[in-house]
């Protein structure tokens, strides 16, 4: 019989962020962003079921592949500002570099910051050849992430969705 093993969550630093594990007191916040009209853009507005399955998906992620979610926390005010995380599984046809903001924390280069870090720390860790983030064409604030981080776009790549975009990020070098 083989027993599952548990993946302990890593902890990422950056210059003015903490990256760290979703704790249960994250869900209030995360459920908002998932039932506001910004969710559009993430398959929502969800409602609270919705939003506890994207939640808890981030989590057990972790533990099935070694990846998932991460809070993005205000080193100075230990604030929550959003999440960061890596997705895969059967909802993606490749891992996916994905990113969000709660609402007012939007314009300081948080979500650049917070993606270059998970995505450095993805190539380091997993051996990764590339990345993707799936992007609505019309949300043009996760376009320019994207190509802040140097990603290009791929109009060859799978995708769950004919409208979705596609970006392409590389390991440096």
């Amino acid at each position: 019989m083989t027993r599952p093993t548990s993946r302990e969550i890593p902890v990422l630093t950056t210059g003015r962020l903490v990256l760290r594990p979703p704790v249960f007191a994250d869900f209030a916040a995360y459920e908002r962003l998932m039932a506001s009209p910004r969710a559009v853009y993430m398959n929502g507005p969800l409602d609270t079921k919705g939003a506890w399955a994207y939640f808890t998906h981030d989590v057990a992620l972790w533990h099935l592949m070694g990846h998932g979610g991460l809070m993005i926390e205000l080193k100075r005010s230990g604030t929550c500002v959003g999440q960061v995380g890596i997705n895969h599984g059967p909802l993606f046809p490749e891992k996916e570099l994905g990113w969000f903001l709660y609402d007012g924390y939007e314009g300081h280069g948080y979500a650049t910051e917070a993606a270059a870090r998970l995505r450095d720390w993805a190539f380091a860790e997993h051996g990764l050849t590339s990345l993707v983030s799936y992007i609505d064409p019309d949300n043009a604030a996760s376009i320019a992430v994207a190509r802040r981080l140097g990603a290009t776009r791929d109009d060859a790549a799978p995708r769950d969705h004919p409208a979705v975009l596609v970006f392409r990020h590389t390991p440096p070098g």
